[in-house]
């Protein structure tokens, strides 16, 4: 197998436009599993799925040794409607003349959320499938529903991995290293009043009951803040009532608060102090994304500080909130970039992932 930067680069990039033609929405994603699957088969790389689920690991794998995983998620949301370009068209453009950057650009949907860092770990995870002298086993995994934290995405294949010592999970960072992450919350909320005539001094308005509620979630503050990740906070982005007619005072109203926590706090006490202080029911959607942090004096950090990668602590959420090992947030693209119209990654964007992951690892595997 030809480990040559270069040749790897052409090899990610080929991949990437196939996974870019493929449709591949979260639980959707049974058409690129096969196109990594088969990726694989065509190197002679022993693979295996677990649903769309597909992971790989060194040639020379040795259960004595400690482990790192290379992940990333092969799923998409859906385009907006302000796509310009065919969002399945993997399109190849030279940068405009009113390009600061100056760059090649590889347009589609999933190029850079995030096709460029999976592609770009498929490529690391190559590099080093075939040696022998490793004091770390590489081990890779291409996961599903990552858009959604769906139950059958990194969780479902978690246990098939072996023992996992740390990780790299690749998201849109610049390459630099987000070392911690909020972690996300979603609570449904209910609001109860009793009905009555509008014209009449009858019932009790559940939506005075909600704006309450959402007046205190509103102003709430946190006093530990992160260093990392900042403040906690809670933003209310859902509200309706079930009346179909003006006349009729609403009995229930109903609302969501997207909650995003620092690792100074639990989501235990999100919860107890919702309790305290409003008046509606609310029970959480799933706590299972939790806010993670990676030492600054783990190995992994240490080599990437080493590299002059900066680090930061990260406002969303990633597969990394699943895992009970320490993980390291990075790779190639821009986090501003995901979910936009006419999502694209620049060319060398990849090679540079690929030439960095490798850089990182090589300190330490």
């Amino acid at each position: 197998m030809n480990k040559d930067i270069n040749t790897l680069t052409t090899g990610a990039i080929d991949l990437l436009k196939k996974l870019i033609a493929t449709p591949s929405f979260s639980k959707e994603e049974n058409e690129t599993a096969e196109i990594i699957c088969d990726f694989f088969a065509a190197l002679n790389v022993e693979y295996a799925r677990v649903g769309n689920n597909v992971y790989a690991k060194s040639k020379y794998y040795d259960i004595s040794k400690p482990s790192v995983l290379l992940n990333s998620h092969h799923d998409t949301v859906k385009p907006n409607a302000k796509y310009t370009k065919d969002p399945f068209e993997p399109i190849e453009e030279d940068a405009r003349p009113d390009d600061p950057v100056g760059r090649r650009k590889l347009f589609g949907l999933g190029s850079n959320d995030a096709g460029g860092c999976l592609v770009s770990l498929i490529a690391t995870f190559l590099y080093y499938y075939e040696k022998k002298d490793l004091n770390h086993n590489v081990v890779f995994a291409a996961s599903a529903e990552e858009e959604i934290s769906g139950v059958n995405g990194i969780e479902l294949v978690l246990p098939f991995l072996g023992n996992i010592d740390f990780g790299i999970v690749g998201e849109p960072t610049k390459m630099d290293m987000a070392v911690a992450e909020r972690g996300l919350m979603v609570i449904d909320c209910i609001a109860q009043g009793r009905a009555g005539h509008a014209a009449r001094n009858e019932g009790e308005n559940a939506v005075y009951i909600a704006l309450d509620d959402i007046n205190w979630i509103r102003n709430c503050k946190f006093d530990k803040v992160s260093p990392l990740l900042g403040e906690s906070k809670m933003t209310v982005t859902v509200i309706g009532t079930e009346n179909q007619q003006h006349n009729v005072v609403p009995p229930q109203c109903r609302f969501v608060i997207d909650v995003r926590v620092n690792e100074l706090y639990s989501f235990d006490e999100m919860l107890n102090l919702l309790k305290q202080n409003i008046k509606s029911q609310f029970k959480p959607r799933t706590t299972r994304m939790k806010p993670t942090s990676i030492s600054l004096d783990h190995p992994l950090v240490k080599a990437g500080i080493v590299l002059g990668r900066n680090y930061y602590g990260s406002p969303t959420t990633s597969d990394k909130a699943l895992m009970p090992f320490p993980a390291l947030k990075m790779g190639p693209g821009d986090s501003a970039r995901s979910h936009t119209a006419d999502e694209y990654i620049y060319i060398d964007e990849i090679k540079e992932g690929i030439d960095l992951y490798i850089q990182l690892l090589n300190q330490v595997v």
